[in-house]
C-alpha cells in the first residue's frame, strides 16, 4: 500500500472505520499517490482524497461498468494480462459496452469528467490498490458488487503484483480468520467444501463423526427458518444479533419465540439477556492463547496478557467442557494441540507451526509445509509463464437499484456507517467515555435542514416501511440533499434497525443496511 501509485477507496470511510490502515493510506498519499473516494458522502477520508465521486446509494456496479467501459473505449486496458490469465473477457466488454460515460453519470450522479478521471488514472498506473468494505456489501447485489471491482482489477491487470490489489477492508478483527477456519456454514478450514464426498471424508476420518454432507444455514436463513418453525434453538457465540439483525423488531420477536438459547459473550448484551444459559467468555485477544489472521492473511501468534475475570473461560474451553457434559470427552485441549489439529486438515496452513509463526513474525497463507515462506501476493500466479493454476474469471454483473424504493411517502435515502470512536452495536465501546463522540443522530444536509425547517439538536421523526424512531438531528455539510445519515453504535438511544431492511443478497446473506428509503418529519410542537 504505501508504495502504491494510485489509492481507491470504493464505499470505504477508512479514516473512521480502519483507522490505523487508513495511516498507510496517508503515508502513500504523502509519497505522491493519487486518492479516489467513491462514497455517497464526503466522509472524513474523501478530505484527503484528490477527487472524491459522490454515487448514489446503490449504484456501484453502474459506476464500475461505465469505468471499464471508458477504460476499453480508449483501448487502456493490460491486453497481454487479459490475453494470458484471464477468461470471458469477450463477454464482459460487450455487457459493459452501454455504460457510456453518459449514461453512468444519469445512473450514479457522478460527473461524466469525474469517471473518466478514475478510469484512466486507475489504468494508467503502474501500481494501483482497489480497496472497499462495508459500503460495498452491505447491498442486496453484495457479491455481484465484489465482482464488478474484480472485473476492473482484471481489465488493467491490478492483481497479484507489489503495490497492485484488491484490498477487502474486513468490518471486524479477526473475521478473516474466522472464515479460515470454516466459521461459515458451507466450508470446513481451509475454505474447503463440505458437501465434496473426497474433503468431507477426511474430516470424517480425523474427527471419527460423520459430518452432513449438505452446507447449513448462514444467518439470514437462520431467521427465515425461525420464521418458518424450523430452527427452534440457537447458540450464539459473541454476537448480538437482538440488536445488529435488520429490521431488528421482526429478529427480536423470531429470539423471543425460541425455546431454547445459550449465549456466549464477554458483555451480558441485549442477546445474552433473552438467553436461557450464559457462558461468560474470556476476552481471547488478550486472555487466551491462539492465533489471529489479518486481512492480508497473515496469522499471527496471540498471547495472555491477562487472566480472565471470575469464571469467565476462553471460548475452546466452554465449548470442551460442553462436549464433555454431553458425553463426548475432548479434554482439555492446549490452544497449539487445537491448531495442529486444524493444519493437518487444512492443507493452506500446512506448514505453519506455532514455532515457525513466532521465528517469522506471522506468515502468509497459503503456506502449503515447514519449507514453504508463506505466499506474499495470493495472486502472483497469474503473473507466471503459463499461469499457475486456474484462470482468473471476468463476470458481468447487471446493475439493479435498491430493493426499498424511493417514492412520495418515502422521498429519503438513509444510509449508514461507523464513528471512530464506536464500534458495532457498541457493546464494546458504549461505556467507555470519548471526547470526540457524537452519539445517536439523524445527519442531515443544511440544504435539507432548511427546507424541512430543522434545527440542530432537534428531535425529528424517521420513518420507513419497517417502523418509526425519533432521534435528534445533526446539521452535516458532508451530505448532499436527500442523503441522511445514522450511525449503529446507539442502539439504546437510537435503534435504526428498526427501519432497515431486511432483503439480503442470495449470495452472501448480506443484508440491505445501506439503503433505507425513509421520511423525516419535524415532531409537532409541545401543546401548552
Amino acid at each position: 500500500m504505501d508504495d502504491a501509485e494510485v489509492v481507491i477507496l470504493w464505499g470505504s470511510n477508512a479514516r473512521a472505520a480502519h483507522p490505523i490502515f487508513f495511516h498507510r493510506i496517508i503515508r502513500a498519499v504523502r509519497r505522491g499517490a493519487t486518492l479516489f473516494c467513491v462514497d455517497p458522502r464526503r466522509s472524513e477520508s474523501s478530505e484527503w482524497a484528490d477527487l472524491w465521486l459522490g454515487i448514489d446509494v446503490g449504484s456501484d456496479i453502474a459506476l464500475s461498468n461505465a469505468v471499464a467501459r471508458e477504460i476499453l473505449a480508449n483501448g487502456l486496458e493490460n491486453r497481454e494480462f487479459i490475453e494470458r490469465a484471464t477468461l470471458h473477457f469477450g463477454e464482459y466488454a460487450q455487457s459493459v459496452e452501454e455504460w457510456t460515460l453518459e449514461r453512468g453519470e444519469e445512473v450514479t450522479g457522478v460527473p461524466a469528467a469525474a469517471i473518466r478521471s478514475l478510469a484512466h488514472t486507475y489504468a494508467k498506473a503502474d501500481r494501483a490498490q482497489l480497496c472497499w468494505t462495508l459500503g460495498i456489501t452491505e447491498h442486496h447485489n453484495a457479491t455481484d458488487n465484489v465482482l464488478a471491482l474484480i472485473n476492473l482489477a482484471l481489465l488493467c491487470g491490478h492483481v497479484g503484483r507489489y503495490g497492485s490489489g484488491l484490498v477487502p477492508l474486513r468490518g471486524q478483527n479477526n473475521v478473516q480468520g474466522g472464515g479460515d477456519m470454516g466459521a461459515i456454514p458451507n466450508k470446513f478450514p481451509g475454505f474447503q467444501d463440505v458437501e465434496s464426498d473426497e474433503i468431507r471424508g477426511r474430516f470424517e476420518a480425523a474427527w471419527k463423526a460423520s459430518v452432513p454432507p449438505r452446507k447449513g444455514l448462514h444467518l439470514t436463513q437462520m431467521f427465515e427458518a425461525m420464521e418458518e418453525g424450523h430452527l427452534r434453538g440457537l447458540y450464539v457465540i459473541g454476537e448480538n444479533p437482538a440488536e445488529s439483525e435488520a429490521d431488528v423488531n421482526r429478529a427480536r420477536g423470531l429470539l423471543e419465540g425460541l425455546d431454547f438459547i445459550v449465549a456466549q459473550d464477554i458483555f451480558l448484551t441485549r442477546t445474552a439477556q433473552m438467553a436461557d444459559v450464559v457462558f461468560p467468555a474470556a476476552a481471547d485477544w488478550c486472555e487466551a492463547e491462539g492465533t489471529v489472521t489479518s486481512s492480508e492473511r497473515r496469522v499471527q501468534r496471540v498471547r495472555p496478557a491477562l487472566r480472565p475475570p471470575g469464571e469467565a473461560r476462553t471460548d475452546s474451553h466452554i465449548i470442551c467442557s460442553l462436549a464433555t457434559a454431553m458425553g463426548h470427552d475432548w479434554g482439555l485441549p492446549a490452544a497449539e494441540e487445537v491448531w495442529d489439529e486444524m493444519r493437518s486438515l487444512s492443507p493452506m496452513h500446512g506448514g505453519m507451526s506455532y514455532r515457525r509463526l513466532e521465528e517469522n513474525g506471522g506468515l502468509q497463507w497459503p503456506c502449503y509445509d515447514e519449507d514453504h515462506p508463506g505466499e506474499l501476493f495470493l495472486h502472483s500466479r497469474l503473473w507466471a509463464d503459463p499461469p499457475g493454476g486456474p484462470l482468473a474469471p471476468f463476470t458481468p454483473v447487471e446493475w439493479v437499484p435498491p430493493v426499498d424504493r424511493l417514492t412520495e411517502d418515502y422521498p429519503v435515502r438513509l444510509t449508514t456507517g461507523r464513528h471512530l470512536d464506536s464500534y458495532n452495536t457498541g457493546v464494546q465501546s458504549g461505556s467507555l467515555k470519548s471526547p470526540i463522540r457524537i452519539g445517536g443522530t439523524i445527519d442531515i444536509s443544511p440544504e435539507d435542514c432548511s427546507e424541512w425547517g430543522v434545527s440542530e439538536g432537534e428531535e425529528v421523526r424517521v420513518t420507513s416501511r419497517r417502523g418509526s424512531i425519533t432521534v435528534p438531528a445533526r446539521v452535516d455539510e458532508s451530505l448532499r440533499p436527500g442523503l441522511v445519515f445514522m450511525s449503529l453504535h446507539f442502539p439504546e438511544e437510537v435503534d435504526i434497525n428498526q427501519l432497515t431492511i431486511e432483503a439480503w443478497d442470495p449470495k452472501s446473506g448480506t443484508a440491505e443496511f445501506k439503503a433505507t428509503a425513509v421520511r423525516v418529519e419535524k415532531m409537532p410542537a409541545p401543546v401548552g
